[in-house]
């Protein structure tokens, strides 16, 4: 496989991912949904730094993919590089199955005054975080196609802030849903599988 495909294939999974992502926020701002509530409003001090060093993270390993593509930085052989594609496609199908299944109850943040619906159906039988799991599949792919130290280091990053945030978002789930999301998070496993 030619680093000209390498390139075409990876470019295509980051802009299927992006384009889920930009669709749904532009669908849901049509309803008068603000999607993006990430480091946005008056939410405690905690909640506020993890979420905006997990704007940064998300939007440096961004950055470090594409460096790393358009570099051609890869200390890979080829038959792992080509898993990192499959797995690159396998984490937009599973975020994209997510934010369509979400429907309009899906956030980008903890929501402060929102009211949404708990989503247990579909993808969320399998897994009670399928978008943040999508991301971290995503991230896991693209750094096998273009694996270096500088893309290593902020995929780690990024992965680690954004399971902060599920944790973040397990605690205002509990809040608003109460036995219902109890019933739920014994059942589903955090990331993938049943128990």
């Amino acid at each position: 496989m030619s680093e000209l495909a390498f390139r075409i294939a990876t470019i295509a999974i980051l802009i299927i991912f992006y384009l889920v992502y930009f669709l749904k926020m532009v669908s849901q701002r049509k309803k008068g949904i603000t999607t993006n509530q990430i480091a946005k409003g008056d939410k405690p001090k905690k909640v506020m730094i993890i979420e905006t060093t997990m704007k940064a993270a998300t939007y440096l390993v961004v950055a470090a993919e594409a460096v790393s593509i358009f570099s051609g930085w890869s200390l890979l052989p080829v038959n792992l590089r080509v898993m990192g594609i499959l797995i690159g496609i396998v984490g937009d199908i599973i975020f994209a199955l997510a934010v369509f299944t979400m429907r309009d109850s899906w956030r980008a943040g903890i929501p402060e005054d929102d009211k949404t619906s708990l989503v247990t159906e579909g993808i969320f039988k399998y897994s009670r975080n399928p978008a943040f799991t999508g991301f971290d599949i995503v991230y896991i792919g693209i750094l096998l196609i273009y694996f270096n130290i500088f893309l290593l280091v902020l995929s780690i990053w990024a992965i680690v802030m954004l399971h902060l945030q599920i944790l973040q978002e397990e605690q205002y789930l509990m809040k608003s849903f109460g036995q219902e999301y109890s019933s739920y998070k014994e059942k589903v496993m955090r990331y993938l599988g049943r128990k």
